[in-house]
């Protein structure tokens, strides 16, 4: 068990530094919490506040079948895609740089009676993008993520 919990961590952790990869992210990078809800609690409650914020889940990606396949047992781990449609499609179309991170990912996995809850810092991305229109942006994406992590903390 501690070393699928291992496995699952170290997954997480390089999902979400390879979203950022070329923004040399670090640990310093991430926002993550914890919440106490079980797995099928907390995702729920994460698709219904990321809604209440505006934002539209457009898929939820298992990624446990590479981890079943390998011979761990778990249907645990999800990344979560969400953002505004029309403000996506008017940034990709603006910033072209920016489409491999759009829409934006929250990676969810279950880790004993807890959810691991992580993303990568929105405000990575005005290194690609570096006009203050698009950092305002990104601080109220960072924002919105620090609030709907707030809530499901609660």
């Amino acid at each position: 068990m501690i070393t699928l919990r291992r496995s699952l961590s170290s997954l997480a952790l390089v999902m979400s530094l390879a979203l950022a990869s070329p923004l040399q992210a670090g640990n310093d990078r991430l926002l993550m919490m914890r919440s106490s809800q079980s797995f099928p609690e907390a995702m729920l409650s994460l698709q219904q506040t990321i809604g209440e914020y505006g934002y539209t889940v457009s898929r939820v990606q298992r990624v446990d079948i590479g981890l079943t396949s390998s011979g761990f047992e778990t249907d645990k781990y999800r990344i979560v895609f969400f953002g505004k449609p029309e403000e996506v499609r008017q940034l990709s179309e603006k910033y072209p740089q920016l489409i491999p991170y759009l829409p934006l990912k929250i990676t969810l996995f279950a880790e004993q009676d807890e959810t691991l809850i992580t993303t990568f810092d929105p405000g990575l991305l005005t290194a690609l993008a570096a006009d203050e229109e698009f950092r305002s942006q990104t601080m109220r994406w960072r924002s919105d993520i620090i609030a709907i992590f707030d809530e499901l903390r609660e």
